[in-house]
């Protein structure tokens, strides 16, 4: 199934198909400054999107512009670089991942950061996976500290006092 609807869930592998397209797509975006409705119907006509969750295409492509200023202000702090001395490929899969982090809760962080190093591998330089991965893990500590410590800490009971702590 393409799109989600009602109680379908897309498949991991039609998400992945979207993290895909998008990362390339906000490449080009990046690189061009060309219209995100332009780029997406691009996309849309020049690829075989009958696989893709193309909601989630949709989402990411046109949520990471909309929201770029804050995905590079929580990042910036966890960069040993500027923004701008990353690579754009680099960068698009960071800020794909980062708005993913922050806004699509319904991902598990661990997910995110797999996705992230994934496409960093595939589209990216040598050992930008390695670096991306980093900083993720270390959004993941800001972003996700519920998710991250589990239901464990938050459901377990107390445990009881010793005669010495009462």
């Amino acid at each position: 199934m393409s799109r989600a609807s009602g109680n379908h869930k897309p498949s991991p592998a039609a998400r992945r198909k979207a993290r895909r397209f998008a990362v390339q797509a906000l490449y080009q975006w990046h690189m061009a400054g060309a219209d995100l409705a332009q780029i997406e119907s691009e996309f849309r006509t020049d690829n075989d999107m009958s696989k893709v969750d193309l909601e989630y295409f949709h989402d990411i492509l046109h949520g990471v512009p909309r929201n770029v200023e804050t995905l590079d202000k929580k990042v910036t702090p966890l960069l040993d670089r500027r923004l701008d001395e990353m690579t754009p490929v680099e960068l698009a899969v960071l800020r794909l991942s980062s708005y993913e982090m922050c806004h699509r809760i319904d991902v598990p962080y661990k997910v995110v950061i797999n996705e992230a190093v994934e496409l960093a591998k595939t589209f990216g330089a040598t050992d930008g996976h390695k670096y991306i991965n980093g900083v993720l893990d270390k959004l993941a500590q800001r972003e996700r500290t519920v998710e991250i410590r589990g239901p464990r800490e938050s459901s377990q009971p107390a445990a009881p006092k010793r005669a010495s702590e009462r």
